[in-house]
């Protein structure tokens, strides 16, 4: 079987796992994260999900006529966080409340510990622009 058969979450598994072996060489860690993070880089995966199958599933959910407008909205945030979708639809009041929650999870981001430098940096960039910070 070539590499190009193999099913990448299977592949992404399994030099997970190599990694965290202890009786795996330190080369072969080091080898194993190298190849994890070239798969990563690409399109192909994320964190061992198929992006566009997720976000895919994203925009399915706001078709879907037996899912909650809380889901929707969930949806939708999560398709303009990620450059997929510009929220244009619903009344003047939704799109306010749309841009309030967009800017909250930006302000909580900056306070969150767990959030990156890079993503904390993107988030400030993002409230001036809007002139929220």
């Amino acid at each position: 079987m070539s590499s190009a058969d193999k099913n990448p979450t299977n592949v992404v598994r399994g030099l997970k796992a190599a990694i965290h072996n202890p009786n795996v060489s330190e080369e072969a860690k080091e080898h194993a994260q190298e190849r994890l993070q070239e798969m990563s880089g690409s399109a192909e995966l994320n964190n061992g999900h198929d992006t566009n199958r997720v976000l895919g599933g994203y925009k399915a959910t706001l078709t879907n006529d037996r899912t909650s407008e809380e889901a929707k909205a969930h949806a939708r945030e999560v398709l303009d966080a990620a450059g997929v979708l510009d929220f244009q639809g619903g009344t003047d009041q939704e799109r306010d409340e749309h841009e309030t929650r967009v800017l909250a999870g930006y302000k909580a981001a900056l306070h969150n510990p767990n959030v990156s430098e890079a993503a904390k940096e993107h988030a400030r960039e993002y409230l001036k622009e809007y002139n929220a910070l």
